[in-house]
Order: structure tokens, then C-alpha cells, then sequence
């Protein structure tokens, strides 16, 4: 979908817009919400960051999905000048080079994009919204990241935001934040700071939100201006008043083996600083312990990789087996596809 598209679907009469799922859990799934909760939900986020009318977003993201069109949303609301740029791992090089980008100033409502100078460098948006991969990629380019490092607010979503990428980050001059939420949340319900002296492991839901814990330790969202009822999510989480909500893993991403419990995502993040291979950790039905924990991998010497896991993980944690496969199937936000 390109921006002109989804601009005529906001402005029809219907109440509602397409959006999908990212397809991380499954195969992507068709949702209608509704453009007043979408509103509410741009509200919510344009007030927390403080974002004024004039100010620039930046849009790089495919706007198949509800983290896109919120950027847009945002602008519409906050009468942003939205700069938007075709979806790539390196958002920041198509600023530097003047190179297809668009401007659409929301000061007028029925605006509509119009490109921008061919080969004039544009300075840093005010905003920007990016999954964790983008960022990665464009740390890894001088240039890029001096042009990042300008960015006033910028919020990360769309997959796991790992130690190393985590530490980059921290010596950033402004706000860097990373997002918790989904497609039915509208995107993010609340933000955890990863710079400066603010940083945390822990998210804190906007005031309008209200989070709790299920009998399985899963998190309760009850956040009325953005979904009807409660909903409950598959993310297993620790709650602790004041301090807010972390993630453990999801519960569907439990592996009992054994009678030993053991969270999947906890054991990649265990493994990440020392393995350089993509890899995922996944499960298969065995006879003796009920499940078996398998490490999955795109390294060809499988024999290290069992070395290094009995070097760095807990007895429990060692894979019952090792084994190399050619491509690890991952979402366009960089998240793993773990059905598949």
C-alpha cells in the first residue's frame, strides 16, 4: 500500500480501515478497528512524547500494518509534516540523499504528498518510528546513524530489541524508546526508555491504561480508549507497582520438558552474545521427556554451536539437539515466523 492509498481509505466515510497482523504467530490476519480508537491512540502517544503542530515524522515502515498507518495517524492529528521514504533496512540513507522522498504537510487536512528535491539532504525528522532491524542497520553506517542519533523521539517496535543493540543506543542525545503493544492495542499501550538516566527494563503502560496478570502469569490489557474489554495476551510478564510491566516470554513459547519449564525466548537471549549465526530455539515431541528443547541454526559447524550452549546455559537449558538449516524464516519487522 502506498501512503496516497491509505489517505483515501481514512478519509472515506467508513468508520474503519484495514489493517494486518504481522504474521510473527501465524499467518497475517485481517482487522478492522476503529479510526476514532485510532485517533485516540495517536493522541495518547503525540501527548506523552510532547509533539507539537510543524513538527516532521517520518514514515518508513510498509503500511500494511498498524505501526505504519499509526505514524500517519499521528501526523494527522498533531498536524505533523510527514516525510516519508519507501520501507528499506536503511531509512536514513534515502534523508541523506535527497532520494525519493515525500513531504505531506498536515496543517491542511485534505493534504496530499509531494516529493521533495531531488539530491537536497533533509535534516533529521522530529519522530520517527522503526523496527529493531532498521536501527540495527543503520548504526552500521556512519553517516546513518549521526543522522539517527538527531532524531528527537524515537520509537522502536516490531520485534525484540536485543543487549547489543540495546547498548548502542544508550549514549543517545534524545529520547529512545522501546514500544510494547500490538495490532488489537492499536500499536504500543506503553514505552520503556532504553537511553540515558531514564533506562529500564521495564515498560510503563500510558495512564489511561490498566495492565494485570492472568492465572498463567499472562498480561491483562485493559485499555478502554483503544480496544473494547479486556484483552489477554500470550505474554507471560512480571508486574511490580511503581516500576511497571516486563516481558517474560510468550506462553506459547514454553517448552515442558521434562517437567522442567523452560521459556524460549530466555534461552535466545542467553545464547545471542555469543552465537553470530541466526538461530531459534524450537521444540519436538520425545518419548521420554514429553518435549525435547532443539536449537535451530544457519551455522554450518553445528559441533560448535553445542559447545558454546554447554559453556554458557544452565543444565536445563542445553538443547537436546542441534541442527543446521539453510534460512531462518523471519517477518518483514524482523521477528521470527515460529510456526513455520
Amino acid at each position: 500500500m502506498v501512503l496516497e492509498e491509505f489517505l483515501s481509505e481514512w478519509r472515506n466515510s467508513s468508520d474503519r480501515v484495514l489493517v494486518h497482523t504481522s504474521g510473527s504467530t501465524g499467518a497475517p490476519k485481517p482487522m478492522w478497528p476503529e479510526k476514532e480508537k485510532m485517533r485516540n491512540s495517536a493522541r495518547i502517544t503525540c501527548d506523552f512524547l510532547g509533539l507539537q503542530p510543524g513538527d516532521t515524522a517520518l514514515l518508513c515502515m510498509n503500511l500494511k500494518y498498524i505501526g505504519a498507518k499509526m505514524v500517519v495517524v499521528r501526523s494527522i492529528e498533531r498536524r505533523l509534516r510527514l516525510l516519508s521514504v519507501e520501507p528499506s533496512g536503511h531509512p536514513m540513507a534515502a534523508l541523506l540523499q535527497g532520494q525519493s522522498v515525500t513531504e505531506t504537510d498536515f496543517h491542511d487536512p485534505a493534504a496530499l504528498p509531494h516529493p521533495c528535491p531531488q539530491g537536497q539532504k533533509i535534516p533529521a525528522p522530529t519522530f520517527a518510528a522503526m523496527v529493531p532491524l532498521q536501527v540495527y542497520n543503520t548504526l552500521q553506517v556512519p553517516e546513518e546513524a549521526a543522522l539517527l542519533r538527531q532524531i528527537r523521539h524515537l520509537i522502536i517496535g516490531g520485534g525484540a530489541i536485543d543487549d547489543q543493540l540495546a547498548a548502542a543506543l544508550r549514549d543517545f542525545p534524545h529520547a529512545v524508546w522501546s514500544t510494547y503493544g500490538m495490532t488489537e492495542t492499536l500499536s504500543h499501550i506503553a514505552l520503556r526508555r532504553l537511553n540515558g538516566s531514564e533506562a529500564s527494563e521495564w515498560y510503563q503502560p500510558f495512564p489511561s491504561v490498566k495492565v494485570s496478570l492472568d492465572k498463567d502469569d499472562c498480561l491483562m490489557i485493559n485499555a478502554p480508549l483503544v480496544h473494547e474489554g479486556t484483552l489477554k495476551t500470550n505474554d507471560r510478564a512480571e508486574i511490580v507497582p511503581g516500576k511497571g510491566f516486563r516481558i517474560l516470554g510468550r506462553k506459547d513459547n514454553v517448552i515442558v520438558s521434562g517437567g522442567i519449564k523452560i521459556q524460549i525466548e530466555e534461552v535466545e537471549h542467553a545464547l545471542k552474545p555469543y552465537l553470530s549465526a541466526p538461530f531459534i530455539i524450537t521444540r519436538r515431541k520425545d518419548v521420554k521427556f514429553g518435549e525435547a528443547e532443539i536449537l535451530l541454526t544457519e551455522a554450518t559447524d553445528t559441533d560448535a554451536v553445542t559447545a558454546i550452549c554447554r559453556r554458557v546455559l544452565p543444565k536445563y537449558w542445553i538443547p537436546r539437539e542441534v541442527r543446521h538449516i539453510d534460512h531462518i524464516p523471519m517477518t518483514e519487522t524482523g521477528k521470527p515466523k515460529r510456526k513455520v
